[in-house]
């Protein structure tokens, strides 16, 4: 079709799939790519859309440029290139560094190139783990460095590498710093899952929820139609030299009073049992969101409660996992 489309890398996954949504509900034509590692039942209620394309591709394979080709032919040009594909596993990173710097660094790096030869303005999700272990809260994007795993360095890398694109070849781009999301889509079983999707699933089972460590510890969460919508703010406006800018709830919660909450969100008697705690883990967390405001016009609308409600619905549910109709191109 033609027109300008925005490109989406991982737009099957939990937060991808939630871009999209937010993308076509925009008018906006969208190039999906993704391995569909875990299927793209996420992008089901949208087949049959002209206006959603999908391949099945690794941002990783150095032939993407080229079979993208054809595809892109087909419109005016892209105007924006989300690269939310990652992976995301701390703790497979550090088994595995030289796997995840061919995803996390040189696939992203891969990405920044396709950007550039599309002209397009690019959208890079980084993490918050690249501020490693800070004592000063709230955290500022100027915090970042010495990440403890191999997951944030790559990540922190990335956003270094897109920094230098922006000033060396004038690569309109921008940096989101995700904090912890949660919400619909999000897989509990999966071992990558956040803790508000485990903790659903054991409360509705029934089931007791896992603390390691005393519980005191914080965390800052924003639920995925937030995200979502910095995503799609930033694809628009904002910095243009690969500025970071964190995207977060701006406050922190106790772990265990987010279990409680999440009890409590699923009518459920659980217990909470208390478990030796993991080395390393961060302490205290809670984003500054100056910039997510100021530079996005961006406020997080949805607050813990309703998105836990909203959540423990959704897996109450159940998803599919697998790729109804074959929406995939291949």
């Amino acid at each position: 079709m033609s027109g300008l489309a925005t490109l989406v890398t991982g737009g099957a996954g939990f937060i991808g799939s939630h871009l999209v949504d937010a993308l076509l509900a925009a008018g906006r034509p969208v190039i999906v790519v993704d391995r569909g590692d875990r299927g793209f039942a996420n992008l089901a209620a949208h087949r049959g859309d002209p206006r959603l394309s999908i391949v099945d591709a690794d941002v990783a394979d150095d032939a993407l440029g080229d079979r993208l080709g054809p595809l892109l032919a087909g419109f005016e040009g892209v105007d924006a290139v989300v690269h939310l594909a990652a992976q995301v596993a701390v703790q497979r990173s550090i088994d595995d560094p030289i796997g995840d710097a061919e995803v996390n660094l040189v696939g992203s790096l891969r990405i920044v190139e396709l950007a550039r030869s599309l002209g397009a303005r690019l959208v890079f999700a980084s993490t918050a783990a690249v501020y490693g272990v800070s004592m000063a809260l709230p955290v500022v994007e100027e915090d970042a460095g010495w990440p403890p795993s191999p997951y944030g360095i790559h990540k922190l890398a990335a956003e270094m590498h897109l920094r230098v694109a922006a000033r060396v070849h004038a690569l309109s781009a921008v940096t989101l710093r995700l904090f912890n999301v949660y919400g619909p889509r999000q897989d509990p079983r999966s071992p990558y899952a956040g803790v508000i999707a485990r903790f659903v699933e054991r409360a509705l089972a029934g089931e007791a929820l896992e603390i390691f460590g005393d519980g005191r510890q914080t965390r800052d969460f924003i639920h995925v139609h937030d995200v979502a919508q910095a995503l799609l703010a930033a694809c628009e406006r904002g910095p243009r030299d690969g500025t970071p800018i964190n995207v977060g709830g701006g406050q922190e919660i106790a772990v265990s009073e987010l279990a409680e909450r999440v009890i409590a969100a699923c009518g459920s008697v659980s217990e909470v049992v208390m478990r030796p705690p993991r080395i390393g883990e961060v302490r205290r967390s809670r984003a500054s969101i100056e910039r997510m405001i100021v530079h996005l016009g961006v406020r997080p609308e949805i607050d813990l409660d309703h998105g836990l409600a909203e959540t423990a619905a959704w897996i109450a549910g159940g998803a599919e996992a697998s790729d109804p109709g074959g929406l995939a191109s291949r």
